[in-house]
């Protein structure tokens, strides 16, 4: 790998409400190089989003980090610095100079009451030592480089008088303006036309070649992970439950999860009386997490007297980089796979829900 720009380690961050704890990011462990895509993968309510902002920092209260490390590289030159028990000072100098991320929806992630020009310039004033002026001219030439027509004019313009497809554009212009080490893009192609959303890949895509960054992308499509990624993350229930680089994860999935996510989508030449195979049941609630394996009331490859109470290890796989937690693959797990196929129809009526979801 080359340089790297991030690595998690154990990342575990929770929620603590009057129901109960929820473990939204449980155990995570990621690693970024420069000039690498990484796209995380998963169904709604996996730990996503929130393993993204713990990264930055940017979880809400109740919500906090209470175990792991991310490392990333040291604003004040140097090696790496852990930010989970670093000083507030230090998280703002890495938020947005090394780390930017663009959010999920930009229609609510953009202040109304001021321009365009006003919010991207105040993250290049904060980290640059630059004029007004300086800050000016920077964002109209940034929202020039993001593809936005007659930039001089747009600078002054609001987020409301821009349309979806332009105002993601000016997101990726302020997460690019103090040139990141590392863009976060969560889901950045959310409730676009399908147009717009391949301007916009293509557009994440020539400005990580030309500037040389690194992108975690945070995505539900299948697709577009990958179009884009170098490496997959398939996330389920807040812990990484199959990784490796993007062609063999696709090629050959390893665990039932991602073989799952794989079968329900739709596959160009397979007839019009073709049928669709979507994940069995839905994600748990957030208070009814399984015990043992978190997937094992969903899986088709459950093995009875095993999945329900032990948790898997991560296990290397053939290839270099490739990693799976499931007990499939620990020694021992496939004398049982037999046994478990026929109490695999049983355990998705255990209380996690029987209807189908989507992938």
């Amino acid at each position: 790998m080359s340089e790297t720009v991030l690595r998690v380690k154990d990342l575990r961050t929770q929620f603590a409400l009057d129901d109960g704890v929820v473990k939204a990011v449980d155990g995570v462990d990621l690693e970024i190089g420069r000039g690498e895509v990484l796209a995380v993968v998963g169904e709604s309510g996996c730990g996503k989003s929130v393993m993204a902002r713990s990264i930055l920092r940017l979880v809400d209260k109740p919500g906090r980090i209470t175990g792991g490390e991310i490392w990333v590289r040291d604003p004040a030159g140097g090696g790496l610095v852990d930010l989970v028990p670093a000083d507030v000072r230090t998280v703002r100098q890495v938020r947005g100079k090394r780390i930017a991320m663009v959010f999920q929806e930009p229609m609510t992630s953009m202040s109304p009451m001021h321009t365009l020009g006003n919010q991207i310039g105040e993250a290049i004033l904060l980290h640059e030592r630059v004029t007004k002026a300086e800050a000016r001219e920077r964002t109209i030439e940034l929202l020039g480089r993001v593809g936005i027509p007659a930039p001089e004019r747009r600078v002054d313009a609001y987020p409301f008088q821009m349309s979806g497809g332009m105002l993601q554009r000016a997101m990726i212009a302020m997460a690019l303006s103090c040139n990141p080490e590392l863009l976060i893009a969560d889901e950045p192609t959310t409730a676009l036309d399908t147009t717009t959303q391949a301007q916009i890949l293509e557009l994440l895509d020539s400005l990580r070649r030309d500037l040389g960054m690194a992108v975690m992308l945070i995505t539900h499509d299948l697709g577009v992970a990958a179009r884009l990624a170098d490496r997959i993350a398939v996330m389920y229930l807040g812990s990484v439950v199959e990784h490796g680089d993007t062609a063999s994860v696709f090629r050959a999935p390893r665990h039932p999860y991602t073989k799952a996510l794989l079968g329900s989508v739709p596959k160009l030449g397979s007839g019009s009386r073709a049928r669709l195979t979507p994940v069995r049941g839905m994600v748990p609630h957030a208070y009814q997490r399984p015990t043992g394996c978190p997937f094992h009331p969903r899986c088709e490859e459950f093995m009875a007297g095993r999945c329900e109470v032990t948790v898997p290890r991560p296990t290397a796989g053939p290839e270099p980089g490739r990693e799976v937690r499931c007990l499939l693959y620990e020694d021992g797990g496939g004398s049982h796979k037999n046994a478990g196929l026929s109490k695999a129809g049983d355990s998705a009526g255990d209380g996690t829900g029987d209807s189908e979801g989507d992938a």
